[in-house]
């Protein structure tokens, strides 16, 4: 198992951006629930709301609910159209609050599989439209992107049971977002951000894990980047 996490440690680590030095250190917190409920052999849905915090844990920055239904075209390969609801809560130099909602329509597919007698590795490829509102009453400002997404989570359990019910795990995962259309209204770039995440988690039944780690947010401007050291909460349930 220590020969797999290394194997697991470097491909996250390549995967992730290349600069170490940022020109903006941040520091918050995010809490996520990440609910499935099956249907039938074919049919399901999915939630998950998160809240972040903004810089020093200062104020809530991000509310996000984003539900979807699935269509399970096997057991391990999964297809899903879902819609989310982003508030983003922001203070100006002066203090003065800014708000900006966000809708967005997705597309994904997730694929899972086995990489050890008792560890997987999901891979979810998700395509987003988005649509911006304007950042306050008199701002002309809004506008529409699309988004491409690309995440790899890997969960390891502690024992090497063939089958995981039960007990402690590690989680890796990564997520690279790129910019695919109308870049230049949101950092002129085609890379976007990237996540980098390390937790330890436990698992009391099928239906419910937790976990806490550390989530390593690089995000692009237009001409500077920003990293945010982020603690995490998590908590999935399964039904």
């Amino acid at each position: 198992m220590k020969k797999k996490l290394l194997q697991l440690s470097l491909l996250f680590t390549l995967l992730a951006p290349c600069k170490l030095l940022a020109q903006d250190n941040q520091f918050s917190g995010w809490a996520a629930l990440f609910h499935t409920q099956r249907f039938s052999q074919h049919w399901g849905m999915s939630f998950d709301g998160q809240f972040r915090s903004a810089d020093q844990f200062d104020y809530l920055r991000n509310i996000l609910l984003r539900p979807s239904v699935n269509y399970y075209f096997a057991n391990n390969k999964i297809g899903a159209l879902g819609y989310a609801y982003v508030t983003a809560n922001g203070r100006t130099g002066t203090g003065a609050h800014t708000f900006r909602s966000e809708s967005r329509i997705w597309e994904q597919f997730i694929y899972n599989h086995k990489i050890s007698r008792n560890a997987t590795l999901q891979h979810r490829l998700r395509l987003e439209q988005r649509f911006l509102g304007n950042t306050s009453a008199t701002a002309n400002d809004s506008y529409f992107a699309q988004r491409f997404r690309y995440f790899a989570r890997a969960v390891i359990p502690f024992k090497s049971d063939s089958v995981f019910t039960k007990g402690p795990f590690f989680a890796l995962q990564n997520e690279v977002f790129l910019n695919v259309q109308n870049k230049n209204k949101v950092n002129k770039h085609f890379f976007d951000q990237n996540r980098a995440y390390g937790a330890i988690g436990f698992r009391f039944s099928k239906k419910f894990d937790a976990e806490v780690g550390y989530l390593n947010q690089y995000t692009k401007q237009a001409t500077a980047y920003t990293v945010n050291h982020v603690v995490q909460t998590a908590f999935y349930t399964r039904f």
